[in-house]
C-alpha cells in the first residue's frame, strides 16, 4: 500500500486476550501488527458498512482495529 507508518495502541481487552493465546500464536499476531505499521501491509480488509473499521486475518484469528489519522486502535 503505502509508505506512511502507523502508531499503534491496543486495548487492555485486546492485551487480555493476547495474553490467553498460546505463545506461537501471540508471535504471528504480534509480527503482523508490526509489520502493519508500515502502510497496512498483509491480509487487511475494510469491513463493509464500518467507517475506519478493518480487520486483519492471521491464520484462523482475525485482529480488528481502526484507523484515526495515523494510529491503528486494535
Amino acid at each position: 500500500m503505502s509508505d506512511v507508518h502507523y502508531t499503534p495502541a491496543i486495548a487492555e481487552e485486546a492485551i487480555a486476550q493476547l495474553r490467553s493465546l498460546p505463545k506461537e500464536q501471540r508471535r504471528r499476531i504480534g509480527d503482523r501488527l508490526t509489520h502493519l505499521q508500515h502502510g497496512l501491509s498483509g491480509d487487511v480488509k475494510k469491513l463493509s458498512g464500518k467507517e475506519n473499521k478493518y480487520r486483519l486475518r492471521v491464520g484462523n484469528f482475525r485482529v480488528l482495529f481502526t484507523l484515526a489519522g495515523g494510529q491503528i486502535s486494535v
